[in-house]
């Protein structure tokens, strides 16, 4: 297996893996957030263009697993992680998440379905904690473009960094920007 960043010819694979890897949310989340496909062509565009750097994980020439971060200057985002079906479990999330962590030693911070207690675990595994209900919706208000609904059925938690950092200070001194 192979990780390394996504190039224009992985456009397809991305989004194959990424719209496998969703199903796994049908049933969990709120029925008015899943659909079919999870992700389409135009969303995963708009994307990259936003500045979502994707890695991908590869294996015989096929995209396994896909994991995106994004600068937002004073924190990074880790942005829309997927791994196959047929793979998950196989520590390839793992060894994609620790190569996005050393790209930086500023913060970081995740955002999640609370109907995915499995990614939770996965990221509380690796030293992510959960930030208060308050600082969550201040986060997602700041950092990302989501509807209201995604923002009411979210989940954040940011990495040992990010829980030492200033940046948490001025949210919990409702002193943010």
């Amino acid at each position: 297996m192979k990780i390394r960043r996504y190039r224009e010819t992985d456009f397809k694979g991305v989004l194959d893996t990424i719209n496998d890897a969703a199903r796994a949310y049908e049933g969990h989340i709120p029925a008015d957030c899943y659909h079919t496909p999870y992700m389409t062509d135009s969303y995963l565009a708009s994307e990259i263009d936003d500045g979502v750097e994707f890695w991908c994980t590869e294996n015989e020439g096929r995209i396994t697993g896909v994991m995106g971060i994004q600068d937002r200057g004073e924190l990074f985002l880790i942005r829309h992680a997927y791994i196959r079906t047929s793979i998950r479990r196989s520590g390839v999330g793992s060894r994609l998440l620790k190569k996005l962590l050393e790209h930086s030693t500023l913060p970081f911070l995740i955002g999640t379905w609370k109907g995915a207690p499995w990614a939770v675990d996965f990221y509380q595994k690796h030293g992510f904690e959960t930030v208060t209900e308050e600082e969550k919706e201040l986060l997602l208000r700041t950092y990302w473009d989501l509807p209201e609904r995604q923002v009411e059925t979210s989940h954040v938690l940011g990495d040992a960094v990010f829980l030492d950092s200033p940046i948490l200070e001025k949210i919990r001194n409702k002193s943010f920007r």
